[in-house]
């Protein structure tokens, strides 16, 4: 568990000062994407320029890094990314106070915003994290989106996304001896990413250590327990939250989380 690194746990003013911003905002949801700049695609280009067979087991940042702007170009013709820079900038600035904790601080971690009214969020390889609307509307507070974002960046950090793709690539019977196709890896990071929701024993496991870095990053860490016990509450009000976490699950989470948390310290932070 990683808890002996120094974290500034003074909150963030300027992403504070965009929370009332919410409401009008959301008001409006016209396709957008999000532009990368052209020296990330010449960093892809020059590392799989003549290269078809990717390593998994033993990738590279690097190389991880250019995949995932693959797989994110793929995604972004599926989703709509929301319009709306005061929110991605607010959303970001949480995703970037939690990064510093991670063992992966290294890579860049691009947080975007989709405009879609199910509870959800996913994160992929290279670091790239998405959150719906729904779910950034369904938080009470700030810590408690901080919960989730916390917990998608401890899927990047415990290279979950690599380990599904290998696995998924196994199944199929695409990984070879000498490794797996990029275009094949491309086209399994996007439907792992949109249609295959994580394992309960990862899921576990990423609450674990995203708890760690709510904490670190100065959130009151009962956020993580109040928000998935609230989507549980409601299940009329959040149906897909159900479809994609079931009850089963979900109290296991909790009841999880609950045995993580210092009930002295649970309240203690930004919430």
């Amino acid at each position: 568990m990683k808890t002996t690194r120094t974290i500034d746990r003074r909150p963030r003013l300027l992403y504070r000062w965009l929370y009332p911003a919410w409401a009008a905002v959301f008001s409006f949801s016209p396709v957008f994407a999000v532009p990368y700049a052209k020296a990330d695609m010449d960093i892809f280009d020059l590392i799989f320029q003549g290269v078809r067979i990717i390593q998994l087991s033993n990738l590279a940042d690097e190389q991880e890094i250019a995949l995932g702007q693959q797989i994110n170009q793929q995604i972004l013709q599926d989703v709509k990314v929301f319009d709306g820079s005061s929110i991605t900038q607010y959303i970001d600035g949480i995703g970037q106070q939690l990064v510093p904790g991670t063992d992966r601080a290294q890579i860049p971690y691009p947080f975007q915003v989709v405009d879609d009214d199910q509870v959800d969020a996913f994160a992929t390889v290279g670091g790239f994290v998405y959150l719906n609307t729904g779910l950034l509307r369904a938080a009470d507070n700030e810590a408690q989106r901080a919960s989730v974002i916390a917990h998608e960046i401890a899927h990047v950090d415990l290279r979950y996304a690599i380990q599904q793709l290998q696995q998924a690539a196994i199944a199929q019977g695409t990984l070879t001896a000498g490794g797996l196709d990029h275009n094949t890896a491309i086209s399994l990071g996007v439907e792992l990413a949109l249609h295959h929701p994580n394992s309960r024993t990862h899921k576990l496991e990423a609450d674990e250590v995203g708890l760690v870095l709510l904490t670190q990053a100065g959130y009151a860490p009962i956020a993580a327990v109040d928000f998935l016990q609230k989507l549980l509450d409601q299940p009329n009000t959040f149906p897909d939250f159900l479809s994609t976490h079931p009850h089963p699950e979900a109290e296991a989470r909790i009841n999880a989380l609950n045995e993580q948390l210092d009930p002295a310290m649970a309240s203690t932070g930004w919430g």
